[in-house]
């Protein structure tokens, strides 16, 4: 088996933390988890306790500049794990989470311990939203999976998240400089950063993330939550087979190291075999 290290970066956003660790501490060992805390006001929660958590200097204070420096940071931290002798790093946001098919009966080690991978490795992108006539407030007391049924197959979560050698992820962990993607069967990126109204008014109203920029970009991608609630949700396994290979084949004129879907916004129901899973 591969040794496999995640790690992240977060600021003021404990709660999703919170579930990054238990999900990734039961899929690869805590004693594989790198969590650097933005900011020396910030705090190292006690679920951190048997990982490497710990707290860094302020990173920016205008999202653009920030981001690329967060990512400049974290590849290079990608590059020490590298030398300790990890086989893989997965890079992600803490509301991320690199979730494999539960059809397929293995766990996250296991799936990427299988694959040949020559600098990066792809999961499938699901933006999560909620349904607000069927979805209540997310809560970690139950699985994230119990709670959200319907995602958006983006583009913008078909992230090279995981890489096999030292090189310089681009901000957000959505390109690797230099370098193509390739996206693998029976994996996706979940991502639950717009997935409750609650929390969204939460970060709306914190004046750091409205002084560091955040707020349209926030606005923006609250939209997943219309989309799960107002659009029909197709078969999963149907449509993100059709995604996956659109995504392989279709590039951005601007940007050739990342995926495209013609724009489209398709919205899918999660199955249930994924309820136990996150």
């Amino acid at each position: 088996m591969k040794k496999i290290a995640a790690l992240t970066m977060a600021r003021n956003d404990d709660f999703f933390l919170q579930k990054w660790v238990e999900y990734y501490g039961r899929e690869l060992g805590k004693e594989n988890l790198y969590i650097y805390y933005d900011g020396e006001d910030q705090t190292i929660g006690d679920f951190c306790q048997g990982t490497h958590a710990y707290v860094h200097a302020k990173i920016g204070t205008q999202v653009v500049e920030a981001e690329k420096a967060r990512l400049r940071f974290l590849s290079e931290k990608a590059t020490e794990l590298f030398s300790q002798g990890y086989d893989l790093v997965i890079g992600v946001d803490a509301d991320e989470f690199v979730v494999v098919d539960p059809k397929l009966g293995i766990g996250l080690r296991e799936f990427l311990s299988a694959q040949e991978i020559d600098v990066s490795l792809s999961p499938l992108g699901l933006d999560f939203g909620q349904k607000l006539d069927e979805e209540g407030d997310l809560s970690l007391e139950k699985t994230f999976l119990s709670q959200r049924h319907y995602a958006q197959i983006g583009t913008r979560y078909t992230k090279p998240s995981i890489i096999a050698q030292p090189c310089r992820w681009g901000s957000g962990f959505h390109r690797v400089k230099g370098h193509n993607f390739h996206i693998v069967q029976g994996l996706y990126l979940m991502h639950f950063g717009y997935a409750d109204r609650r929390i969204l008014e939460g970060r709306l109203s914190d004046a750091d993330r409205v002084a560091q920029g955040w707020e349209k970009h926030i606005y923006k991608r609250s939209r997943t939550i219309r989309y799960a609630t107002e659009k029909k949700a197709h078969d999963f396994d149907r449509y993100t087979r059709w995604a996956r290979i659109c995504q392989t084949w279709c590039r951005p004129l601007y940007a050739l190291n990342k995926p495209a879907m013609f724009e489209l916004r398709i919205v899918v129901r999660i199955p249930e075999r994924f309820e136990s899973v996150l």
